[in-house]
């Protein structure tokens, strides 16, 4: 048991805004259903909110139709000038999953100051120093707070290189040896993996060599049900602050809850700066809130297998979400199989964004292609050292093999250097378009970015266009008795309400997909002229969007040849003839949703 003669007081971080929303719903609210919350908490006297960055960035805008900027501003009108709000940032990848130049990290740290926020973590899943440092300027240069991070994991095999507490200590070691201010150091567990002796150890290791003036905080997951054993352990090697939720968006794959932590430091001579007796009425608001969204129990319980699986609650949420929504969840537990094996071969780089993303990819494609028949791109990348320099050297075959797969050579040069410029890109999309060019408009856009991906498919454009894709996990309504079932497209208006004014969108409610095609391996109708007919399907049962249509009607294809494509879980997924024939329909464009019930296009044969 931890105990101090001497009263401390240990500094919170509110996160149920930012971490317990991308934890539980991978951040697909609406604002206007926490904002009252968020309006407690301040009157309640927190004086310090995870507020935006990681997915609450692109979230807002790629799923809900919200401008994050216009949320961020929103949410500092709400609780002041003097409370601190802080977002999170991806070292080399800034908001984004890609590599960025320092152009369009400067332009990010600009605008993040502009709109509310006075708290940058900036983390690196390489832990490369050389990354935190360039990539911590301009944060520096914003005149925003920048805390630093170290990126905490459990290996799920041994090492005694990478993961320990010398290792982490030694991150903080140099970082001081540099040319880089930074206000605090963040010990950052994005998985929930690391045990409380690495904890304490690596704690009291880091505060005897940081300057007396900079705090030291921690942050970790509860999916292990370890966080608060973390916590303790951490506090008592010398952090000074820590991060906390509050139900319904706590505990789980976010951070515990402030009645929990405060319960744990009864009579140990520590205690929270903020009162957990007010934590009651902002769960109420929170419950009102959010009464129309569907609570996933992955995301909401403990599981102890994550200690195997190194991944973030802030990615499982999503990855849940798209796995449910694609109709292939009953992959998950062959996927987390497939993780240490993934994590060994990349070389150990800490399993938080978009370093999560790319493990849980090529896991993915693991479980649906055979082991390393298909290497997601993000992933083949790191392991070549586009991302960085990963903690551990990667295995040599996997290295080989996605040189191959990507057809590009390993590389150890500066991945901002590297990185496409897509500031102008980003520029010249709007110019096209007649969109208005600021820089709120231009980083949206470029943040939405993804090599190879259609411009017209982009988040940032939509949303700028009035065509956002709107996708909020709510609970599924119970039809009307006596009402009428859907049998052809049906159109509707949605209005949203936000600072920047109202905006209406049209929105098309289809009917189920048994009404208006076929299913799947159904006997193909003969064509008019005697032939026959095979419809082409998304290899995925649930819902998701076409990226590519690669044929026209008329064309002629042989069996196999890739027709078109689907985005899911992030990646992108041929879809191929199964058969030969001649093109005679297509039934989709891109950005429709499709699904292995809604055909694509038909063959004749």
């Amino acid at each position: 048991m931890i105990f101090s003669e001497s009263k401390k007081e240990i500094r919170v971080m509110f996160t149920p805004f930012r971490d317990g929303l991308q934890s539980v719903f991978g951040g697909k609210t609406r604002l206007g259903d926490i904002l009252p919350a968020i309006e407690a908490s301040a009157a309640a006297g927190i004086r310090h909110f995870e507020f935006g960055g990681g997915a609450r960035f692109q979230a807002p805008f790629f799923y809900v139709g919200e401008d994050p900027f216009e949320c961020m501003s929103t949410i500092r009108k709400t609780v002041g000038p003097d409370v601190d709000l802080q977002i999170l940032t991806r070292s080399v990848s800034g908001v984004t999953l890609t590599t960025q130049r320092t152009s369009a990290l400067a332009l990010q740290a600009k605008l993040m100051h502009k709109h509310g926020t006075t708290i940058d973590r900036n983390f690196d899943f390489m832990n490369d120093v050389d990354n935190l440092v360039k990539t911590g300027q301009p944060i520096v240069d914003s005149g925003m707070h920048h805390q630093v991070c170290v990126a905490l994991m459990g290996l799920p095999f041994h090492s005694d290189q990478a993961h320990t507490p010398e290792f982490y200590i030694n991150i903080v070691r140099e970082l001081l040896k540099r040319d880089i201010h930074f206000d605090s150091v963040c010990l950052k567990d994005a998985s929930g993996t690391t045990d409380p002796h690495t904890c304490y150890e690596t704690a009291k290791g880091i505060k005897a060599i940081l300057p007396p003036e900079i705090p030291l905080i921690q942050h970790t997951h509860d999916t292990a049900s370890t966080a608060v054993a973390c916590y303790m352990a951490g506090i008592a090697g010398g952090v000074d602050g820590i991060d906390l939720a509050v139900r319904p968006l706590a505990s789980g794959t976010s951070q515990p809850d402030v009645r929990s932590m405060a319960h744990a430091l009864k009579g140990t001579g520590y205690s929270l700066d903020v009162d957990p007796a007010k934590m009651d009425e902002i769960e109420s608001l929170l419950n009102d809130g959010l009464s129309e969204y569907e609570f996933n129990p992955v995301t909401t319980s403990a599981d102890a297998r994550v200690v195997g699986f190194p991944m973030p609650g802030g990615a499982i949420g999503p990855n849940v979400h798209m796995m449910k929504s694609a109709g292939i969840l009953d992959k998950y537990g062959a996927v987390l199989a497939e993780f240490p094996e993934v994590v060994r071969a990349g070389g150990g780089w800490t399993s938080v964004t978009p370093g999560s993303q790319q493990y849980w990819l090529q896991a993915f494609n693991n479980v649906l292609h055979g082991r390393w028949e298909k290497i997601d791109a993000g992933y083949g990348k790191s392991v070549l050292g586009y991302f960085g320099r990963p903690p551990l050297p990667p295995d040599p075959e996997v290295v080989k093999i996605a040189s191959a797969h990507l057809e590009l050579p390993p590389f150890d040069g500066d991945p901002l250097e590297e990185a496409p410029d897509t500031l102008t890109e980003a520029e010249a999309a709007l110019k096209e378009r007649g969109i208005e060019v600021t820089d709120e408009n231009k980083f949206l856009v470029a943040a939405a970015i993804v090599p190879g991906k259609n411009m017209e498919l982009n988040e940032g454009i939509r949303l700028l266009e009035g065509r956002p894709k709107i996708t909020l996990p709510l609970k599924k309504k119970e039809p009307t008795e006596g009402g009428a079932a859907l049998t052809s497209p049906t159109k509707t208006n949605v209005t949203v309400n936000s600072e920047g004014g109202t905006r209406t969108y049209e929105v098309i409610i289809e009917p189920p997909a048994s009404t208006t095609a076929p299913a799947p391996g159904q006997a193909p109708a003969p064509a008019g002229g005697g032939g026959q007919t095979t419809d082409v399907f998304s290899p995925f049962d649930g819902n998701v969007e076409l990226v590519e249509i690669n044929v026209k009607v008329g064309d002629t294809v042989t069996l196999g040849q890739v027709v078109a494509a689907v985005e899911a879980m992030k990646a992108k997924h041929d879809v191929k003839a199964p058969c030969a024939g001649r093109v005679s329909t297509v039934h989709a464009a891109i950005g429709n949703e499709v699904s292995a019930g809604k055909p694509i296009l038909t063959i004749e044969a």
